[in-house]
């Protein structure tokens, strides 16, 4: 039965598909946008805003989870200091999905994942 388990199976089994979510909102958080599949940028776009939240919320609490999610210690310290401040003031929606087309290859709904405010570029210091 599959009661309360939501979410698309992407072909991958459950340990595949939340490292994958947590590896796609690592690289949004980090780039600032991301270019992938519609079905991927979904699960992807799930993770980043949750963890943007607990940016938000700032507590010694939120940031042992947010690691516990993203599973990178430089890119939840970037978060919590450098992303997170610029959405205090929105309640939601930090992402945005645009639609791009098919895939050459295979005709996969394309779409460029990206953050709906800029944040600041990458420090090298911070993320080595």
């Amino acid at each position: 039965m599959r009661h309360r388990n939501s979410g698309p199976k992407l072909n991958r089994d459950s340990a595949h598909r939340s490292a994958m979510a947590a590896n796609m909102a690592i690289a949004l958080l980090e780039h600032g946008r991301i270019q992938t599949t519609a079905a991927k940028a979904k699960l992807a776009r799930q993770t980043a805003e949750r963890a943007i939240t607990l940016g938000k919320q700032g507590t010694l609490h939120a940031r042992r989870q947010a690691i516990a999610l993203l599973r990178n210690k430089p890119i939840t310290y970037r978060l919590f200091n450098e992303i997170a401040p610029v959405f205090k003031d929105i309640p939601g929606g930090y992402t945005r999905v645009i639609k791009l087309g098919p895939r050459q290859g295979d005709a996969a709904p394309m779409v460029l994942l990206e953050l709906s405010r800029p944040v600041p570029a990458a420090n090298p210091e911070v993320a080595a």
